[in-house]
């Protein structure tokens, strides 16, 4: 695949933190401090009045932090491929026809093979894991994701010694995702990790979210959640994952290398070069809280960067 360097993205098209609350999103938190909106049921920092995920830690992987609802989750999302705002996934993907479905994988492994999605899923036990997840721009979320570990696909298609990294490409289809009718980003939108960052427990791929197959504006039908890393690194509407030798290319660091690197691990004290990367703002709540490092794993993931220098390698 030709991958060309792009530079028409406007900075206007990357949202800064400091306008990237919508009005609706303002409204709702205002409200949960509040201010306005007085029939609704209101609790410290958030609005109830949906049916919710019942919180608790049930698995070793999970956070026991109170889920979003399931509306905030299909209604404020970043997939360009149907648009730079965040309603637009929710109100353009209605023409996108996510089955039937096919997933290829190649390069360097034993079993390459073109999967249709329901044999691709079919051998695995899907779990449901609540991540809290972490926007580059600023904002944060609790999502109860069903999937299953990348790492158990991998296993599948043995590997050889020269696969060093993973890469995954999302689906070129301008004629159902009017995002891709425009040069915002270079596509299709690619993405790559580490072998040992595809390999490790905490990376799924993700098939559906609140006990619901995938919606198309969060990735349908099967994406990529690596909760230590910012959001922009789980790749939606996968069709493509390859396994080489070099470090990939990935759309966001072709877009604007000096903002987005290959790691993209959340570390509050890398700034983006146009807004603090310290606090983040949880959807639904009023108040900002403190970024936690990678994003509150790093008890799980801090050993694979060791020595590394996480400035360099951001």
């Amino acid at each position: 695949m030709l991958i060309r360097n792009q530079d028409d993205i406007r900075s206007s098209q990357i949202t800064p933190e400091g306008s990237y609350y919508s009005r609706r999103e303002f409204m709702r938190a205002a409200s949960a401090a509040g201010i306005g909106l007085a029939m609704e049921t209101l609790v410290p920092g958030r609005i109830l009045g949906q049916d919710r995920w019942p919180r608790g830690k049930k698995g070793p992987y999970d956070t026991d932090e109170e889920v979003n609802s399931f509306k905030e989750i299909t209604t404020y999302n970043n997939f360009y491929e149907f648009g730079t705002d965040k309603s637009d996934p929710s109100e353009y993907s209605g023409d996108f026809k996510p089955r039937p479905w096919t997933v290829e994988v190649d390069g360097a492994v034993k079993k390459p093979a073109v999967y249709h999605l329901e044999d691709l899923v079919k051998p695995y036990k899907l779990e449901d894991r609540i991540y809290r997840m972490r926007c580059v721009e600023g904002w944060s979320i609790v999502i109860p994701w069903r999937g299953f570990p990348l790492a158990d696909l991998i296993k599948r298609v043995e590997p050889t010694s020269r696969a060093k990294f993973v890469t995954f490409e999302t689906v070129y289809r301008p004629a159902e995702m009017p995002g891709q009718q425009r040069s915002v980003l270079e596509w299709p939108y690619v993405e790559g990790l580490r072998m040992d960052e595809a390999m490790h427990p905490l990376t799924l791929l993700v098939v559906g979210l609140y006990g619901k197959d995938l919606l198309n504006q969060n990735g349908a039908p099967i994406r990529l959640v690596v909760p230590w890393k910012y959001g922009f690194k789980g790749i939606k509407s996968i069709v493509k994952i390859s396994f080489v030798e070099q470090q990939p290319p990935t759309t966001w660091n072709i877009s604007a290398p000096n903002e987005y690197g290959f790691y993209s691990n959340v570390n509050p004290e890398v700034d983006h070069p146009r807004w603090s990367q310290k606090t983040e703002r949880r959807i639904g709540e009023f108040f900002k809280r403190k970024t936690l490092m990678f994003n509150g794993y790093a008890d799980q993931v801090a050993h694979l960067y060791a020595g590394m220098d996480l400035r360099k390698y951001y």
